[in-house]
């Protein structure tokens, strides 16, 4: 099962709903992060293609600088994804691929825009107001109204996401009814 969103919409949120000890809960975020920071070839080739002006100390990358200059460049985030989702891609095949749980969850914002909604038998689109999204956003000090907006307009919207939907997830409530909505849907996938 995928469980997609945008920006500020909780689909990691609610991944983590619906997981249970039988379930595999594979982060696309998680593991994105993990390469930018552990993988050699990965680093250099950013590096490469994007300068020195996007490391921190200890030259690492800093992902807030790399995601101002991605998301206020198409091609330059093109030029991102076609470094990134290949090797992010192997990994989470591998992971399903080694995996003994009866139930995998994807977690992953790119689901349709990466290719990867093949690998789900089940997509959950996770939604939310424009205006939650930013004040989510905001909240949480991850990035500047203006960071948000290119963020938001870099992805593919949520209306068509949600035509590609099997189930659609309204996160603009309380959590409480999140939950409900989780639960109703467990209890269609897993009966199945």
């Amino acid at each position: 099962m995928g469980v997609t969103g945008n920006i500020a919409c909780g689909k990691s949120t609610v991944a983590g709903m619906f997981k249970t000890k039988d379930c595999l809960l594979i982060d696309a975020d998680v593991l994105g992060r993990r390469l930018l920071a552990g993988n050699r070839g990965i680093y250099k080739k950013i590096k490469g293609v994007f300068g020195p002006n996007i490391l921190k100390r200890a030259n690492r990358i800093d992902r807030k600088k790399l995601g101002k200059k991605v998301f206020a460049d198409k091609a330059a985030l093109i030029k991102l994804n076609r470094i990134v989702h290949p090797p992010l891609i192997r990994e989470i095949r591998r992971q399903i691929k080694n995996s003994d749980k009866k139930i995998i969850i994807l977690d992953a914002a790119l689901i349709i825009e990466a290719g990867l909604k093949k690998m789900v038998d089940k997509l959950v689109v996770v939604k939310a107001r424009k205006e939650q999204q930013i004040l989510r956003s905001r909240k949480n000090k991850l990035f500047g109204k203006q960071d948000i907006v290119l963020r938001m307009k870099s992805q593919i919207p949520l209306r068509q996401k949600c035509r590609l939907a099997d189930f659609i997830i309204d996160n603009s409530g309380q959590v409480s009814e999140t939950r409900k909505q989780v639960s109703e849907i467990r209890r269609k996938l897993w009966k199945s």
